[in-house]
């Protein structure tokens, strides 16, 4: 049994839907990430990663337009990758390049590799309509075509009405279940803007973020500058009237990008001539009821640090993936933050609110931003963990090297 460690990773900036990244296949941008991560690591070369790396593996949410067809290994050979390098694509919705994160950990901790190459991809912009085949031919009724950006669709009629609300419905079920208010909501929101410009201004994400060719896109295009509680709480609810609490401003936005990392054995830091950043030290999965998918967090992460052997008094840096402020506020209310553990160490640099949420591609950009937050604090101990729809979490826990 071998050790696994986050060899660093890289990520496009966040395009919002239908902006500065519409224009480009999802295929290219996973390219594109997955070549720059080669062409980053000192002691290698693409000519040379038919031997080195063990296999690609990405995440993604959709799979039903330019992505199909295993959208890991289209894009490695868009990569110019050698074609002796075999590659899958996963997808647990949200979960998907965390997901690959911890299929990669495991199988350089089964010595099966000694190195692999991990990320996610989506494009919301471009994510197709889809039209379902009809029950006979030659149909006189009319068909629908359906969105498959984002949430349920095709919905079978056995499945219980309760668990496909939609995704905002579902949160505002859980604040309600936990006693969120819109105020916290929208505080929490603007602090993710706050946070993430200042991060941008101060070149936390220079080494972390790749241009994309042809494109002038920095920082995050969802990224606002100057948002204040005050502003967000001016905006309508979205999914409920009346009672609702949900908005635009304190839920993640709908985005396009990539994300990479490097996922290795100690004999990794030879093969690609750098150090190594983080110890993988645990990871969990956890389930509930689809409609509360927002709180799974809570018993992935209690899970994968008692696989690491430590509590939440010992972490010292988390990356929790905004989906919904009033979603994120119930883990962390949960967790004890703010009672017991200083929230600041919560998604220091910003977090999805204000970045975004390409679905397949925001797990390797947690766990990319987790282990270079741990290298510059010195903190010791860390956490990526991020919700999933139809009621999943997932959690993995980093050791700083140093």
């Amino acid at each position: 049994m071998h050790e696994a460690y986050v060899y660093g990773g890289l990520r496009t900036p966040f395009g919002k839907v239908g902006g500065a990244l519409a224009g480009q296949r999802p295929d290219d941008l996973a390219a594109l990430v997955m070549s720059s991560l080669v062409d980053r690591a000192p002691g290698l070369e693409m000519s040379e990663a038919g031997e080195a790396v063990g296999e690609v593996i990405f995440g993604n949410a959709n799979g039903a337009g330019e992505e199909n067809r295993n959208v890991a290994r289209m894009s490695w050979l868009l990569a110019e990758g050698p074609v002796t390098v075999p590659a899958t694509t996963v997808n647990r919705l949200c979960g998907s390049s965390l997901d690959a994160a911890i299929t990669g950990a495991r199988q350089v901790v089964l010595a099966e590799t000694d190195l692999v190459l991990v990320g996610g991809v989506e494009s919301m912009s471009r994510a197709p309509w889809v039209l379902p085949k009809t029950d006979r031919p030659y149909p006189l009724k009319n068909m629908e075509l359906v969105n498959s950006s984002l949430g349920w669709r095709l919905i079978n009629d056995r499945m219980p009405k309760e668990w496909t609300v939609s995704l905002g419905e579902a949160t505002e079920q859980l604040r309600e279940k936990h006693g969120i208010t819109r105020e916290r909501q929208d505080e929490f929101a603007a602090e993710s803007h706050q946070r993430a410009a200042e991060a941008w201004e101060q070149g936390r994400y220079d080494d972390l973020v790749v241009s994309v060719p042809e494109v002038e896109l920095a920082p995050d295009e969802t990224i606002r500058q100057g948002t204040t509680t005050e502003k967000l709480s001016g905006l309508r609810t979205v999914f409920r009237r009346g009672n609702g609490t949900v908005t635009a401003g304190n839920a993640s936005p709908m985005n396009d990008g990539a994300s990479a990392a490097w996922i290795g054995s100690e004999r990794a830091a030879a093969i690609l001539g750098a150090a190594p950043q983080a110890r993988i030290a645990g990871w969990a999965a956890a389930a509930n009821e689809p409609q509360y998918f927002g709180e799974a967090p809570v018993e992935a992460a209690n899970r994968a640090l008692a696989k690491a052997g430590i509590t939440w008094k010992d972490i010292g840096a988390v990356e929790l993936n905004e989906a919904f402020a009033a979603q994120s506020l119930a883990c962390l209310d949960a967790w004890g933050f703010g009672a017991e553990h200083d929230p600041a160490i919560v998604n220091a640099w910003g977090g999805a609110i204000a970045i975004g949420h390409p679905l397949g591609a925001s797990g390797t950009r947690i766990l990319a931003t987790l282990a270079r937050r741990l290298q510059e604090t010195g903190a010791r101990w860390g956490v990526a963990t991020l919700c999933i729809g139809v009621g999943q979490g997932l959690a993995v826990v980093l050791e700083n090297t140093n």
